[in-house]
């Protein structure tokens, strides 16, 4: 298998989301991906980038010097060396994180990946590319987000909670309003009346840096 990859950016940021917020993170984010969710925040990202060798990525992820990784996309799956990279990430010792669209079959992630895995809203007009099958493979380690755009999308999210045993299945179970369409306060009382046991969260770094690629 070849372990050329094309890449959008390396950089390192504060992690904007999910259960390690806050924390310096390099990001690895790869080109290209088969998803076309209404609310994409990096659409720049689809096309593009420059090819890396496996070794040039881990080179310039190791001139950071930070502890946490995050592989993301587009759609990271989507190019077949980005298994190996993954592995290749924890083998050097960093935790690693890989952010995916659950549209691909998660089975070959390194285990030792904690996989934030996207279940697709009906508003996000990507619904159908959900590949449910993926839920089964998903372990105590790892996350399920859903970014949520209005109302119907926050009930479908809290049935697929409770049709899949989320809460019990994984280590936490992520709801994010899509920005500018969804006011953060309205979810985060939706979350509070109906006292679901999830984590509510904003993407902090589109509140430090704003949008566009870097951040």
């Amino acid at each position: 298998m070849s372990t050329s990859l094309r890449i959008t950016e390396i950089f390192h940021s504060l992690q904007g989301e999910s259960n390690t917020v806050g924390l310096p993170t390099v990001f690895v984010r790869l080109t290209g991906c088969p998803l076309r969710c209404q609310y994409c925040d990096t659409a720049y990202a689809f096309s593009g980038g420059l090819m890396y060798e496996q070794e040039q990525v881990l080179k310039e992820v190791a001139s950071y010097a930070a502890d946490y990784v995050t592989v993301t996309g587009g759609e990271p799956l989507a190019q077949q060396a980005c298994w190996p990279l993954l592995t290749a990430l924890c083998d050097a010792g960093y935790s690693v994180s890989l952010e995916t669209s659950g549209a691909i079959d998660i089975a070959l992630v390194d285990k030792r990946v904690i996989k934030v895995m996207d279940l697709k809203t009906p508003a996000s007009a990507e619904m159908n590319k959900n590949l449910l099958a993926n839920i089964a493979l998903l372990s105590a380690q790892d996350q399920v987000k859903f970014v949520i755009c209005d109302r119907e999308d926050y009930i479908w999210s809290k049935q697929k909670v409770q049709e899949y045993d989320l809460q019990d299945k994984v280590a936490d179970v992520l709801f994010s309003p899509s920005k500018d369409q969804l006011d953060a306060k309205e979810l985060a009382e939706w979350i509070l009346s109906d006292k679901l046991k999830v984590r509510f969260q904003i993407q902090l770094h589109k509140y430090i840096w704003g949008d566009g690629p870097g951040h």
